[in-house]
């Protein structure tokens, strides 16, 4: 039985000092709950979680980045599991905690102030493959997989992006699912795929095989690793995320039932794809978040340590600009993706099951804009830190580094930006 949150929560009441401590005061973060519009219960989940991340996560960060054998990320993947974190919108029913969007926000930001990292790969698996599962698969599917991906024991990923469909990823698909005797072949590759060395099972998207002059249609099916014909690259040497695994998949004729399509029927993958992408772009902007955050703690701890001309660098007026802008730019990045994250949440209530009705231009507006203020954030904490923001001691440069996968991650800032002016334009059609 997954233990829930609420077994780990104390109660208290919002606080009201300048800073919150974890972990016995090991971790100070300047995390201000007064401007987020929180309710109790979602910021004594908050706190739980940031507690868990400070006390299990923080210690192992360096393991992690070391990536190897990402025996840390699997260890931690456990962990995770037993505070319910990988069901967190997923119905009761199936073992979830049937819990809302805000929640996962909030669980991938807590976590990315830790480690970016293991974050990255808790989104993949708890978003991009367990809520895909949840909301588009058949009651077998759900069953066979579900609890293993919320205990713990399994690790999931989704397949999308192509090392030639990145943008363009409906129209530049290679992948192909040929529909022959008794289920399909697929053939092809799939890259940038976040758990791709380790996942037990993937969500794969394919284009169909069509008559020619025929509209393109496409497929999502569930693969199990195990499955004849599918292989994976070595894992890819990245700038940043350097402890989340990352991989080429390869599929050649690999046979696949009509029981491993997922969503409606075959040619619905479109559908599952397009629907996935607003929720990943909500939940993932909680990474920018935490990475931000981090960025402005580290920053202003060092900058009223250090002292130059016998004063306290952070008493300087330049430095007190350059905090006062990350404390705006922070602040400002939260209370918009916390607010897209609730409406969200309302509306997916009300909405029928399978695609939410929202507005898709939210979602990429809140990852949009809190991407653009991480990583200036994250380089004026290089800066607040002098010599040392440039080595490799302090976490300045992780914090750039990492935050600029969001840059290309889950969609271009371009490609975001080109969404949301269409989005905005069809307003005038």
């Amino acid at each position: 039985m997954l233990r829930t949150i609420s077994s780990r929560i104390s109660r208290r009441f919002y606080t009201t000092s300048r800073y919150e401590t974890y972990h016995g005061g090991a971790i100070k973060t300047y995390y201000n709950p007064t401007l987020t519009g929180l309710s109790p219960s979602e910021n004594e989940f908050r706190e739980a979680v940031w507690e868990f991340s400070a006390r299990v996560v923080k210690p192992k960060v360096d393991e992690i980045e070391r990536g190897g054998s990402y025996s840390a990320l699997m260890e931690l993947h456990k962990e995770i599991a037993g505070m319910g974190l990988h069901g967190l919108t997923v119905p009761a029913k199936n073992l979830g905690l049937e819990l809302g969007y805000t929640h996962h926000l909030l669980a991938m930001e807590a976590l990315s102030y830790s480690s970016a990292s293991l974050a990255l790969s808790y989104g993949a698996h708890s978003n991009l493959c367990v809520n895909q599962l949840s909301r588009w698969g058949s009651e077998a599917q759900k069953s066979e997989w579900l609890p293993g991906l919320l205990d713990g024991r399994y690790l999931g990923a989704l397949a999308m992006s192509e090392s030639g469909a990145g943008s363009d990823v409906l129209g530049c698909m290679k992948t192909v699912a040929k529909k022959v005797d008794g289920g399909y072949l697929l053939n092809g590759n799939k890259f940038w795929i976040t758990n791709g060395p380790k996942a037990d099972v993937f969500i794969v998207y394919a284009k169909d095989v069509v008559e020619h002059g025929a509209k393109q249609t496409y497929t999502t099916f569930l693969v199990p690793r195990t499955t004849p014909g599918f292989t994976t690259g070595k894992p890819l040497d990245k700038f940043g995320m350097r402890g989340s695994p990352t991989c080429e998949l390869i599929f050649t004729d690999v046979f696949l039932p009509p029981s491993s399509i997922l969503g409606d029927s075959q040619h619905h993958g479109a559908k599952v794809l397009m629907s996935g992408l607003d929720l990943e772009r909500l939940v993932l902007s909680g990474g920018p978040l935490g990475i931000m955050q981090a960025a402005y703690d580290t920053a202003l701890e060092y900058v009223h340590q250090r002292e130059q001309f016998g004063v306290r660098v952070g008493t300087i007026g330049s430095m007190q600009a350059k905090i006062a802008d990350m404390y705006t730019k922070l602040n400002t990045a939260r209370a918009f993706v916390y607010s897209v994250a609730r409406a969200v949440d309302h509306h997916t209530q009300e909405a029928a099951p399978g695609y939410p009705v929202f507005q898709r231009r939210d979602c990429a507006a809140a990852i949009l804009y809190a991407t653009d203020k991480a990583i200036e954030v994250a380089l004026e904490c290089m800066q607040c830190l002098g010599g040392n923001g440039y080595i490799n001691e302090y976490p300045a440069a992780r914090y750039l580094a990492d935050a600029r996968l969001y840059a290309v991650g889950a969609g271009t800032q371009e490609v975001r930006r080109w969404l949301i002016g269409r989005e905005v334009n069809s307003d005038f059609e």
